[in-house]
């Protein structure tokens, strides 16, 4: 019975994103802080990986900093409005390339957008 706690335990647990080859796309930290923006995986080197951003930053992390990429129609996140601000809002739809959404801030404002101008806490 302990053994399959643990089992259930261990799989409840986040860990480390699991894809972290070049080419996964995944979100990141950005030099230390608790947001998470998105990116792709340009080469691993022990643990640590480099990433180019959606914005097209480039920037060295520890796998620790790493989690799956999980953004879909319905999640939440900011993004970075005109006036520089960041803003709360949710995805509303997705284009095939990837980079490209439409978004809802929190107070009913539509817009499209790029995911280099957004990120999840």
């Amino acid at each position: 019975m302990m053994k399959w706690l643990l089992m259930a335990l261990a799989l409840a647990i986040p860990t480390v994103a699991a894809a972290q080859s070049r080419g996964d796309w995944v979100l990141s930290q950005w030099r230390g802080s608790r947001q998470y923006f998105p990116g792709v995986v340009q080469s691993r080197h022990g643990d640590t990986l480099v990433i180019r951003f959606d914005d097209g930053s480039v920037y060295d992390v520890h796998v620790g900093q790493v989690r799956p990429y999980d953004w879909r129609v319905g999640s939440r996140v900011e993004c970075l409005w005109t006036d520089g601000s960041w803003y709360g809002a949710v995805i509303t739809a997705m284009a095939r390339d990837g980079l490209t959404i439409a978004i809802r801030y929190d107070d009913n404002v539509e817009q499209q957008t790029q995911t280099g101008r957004c990120r999840s806490l």
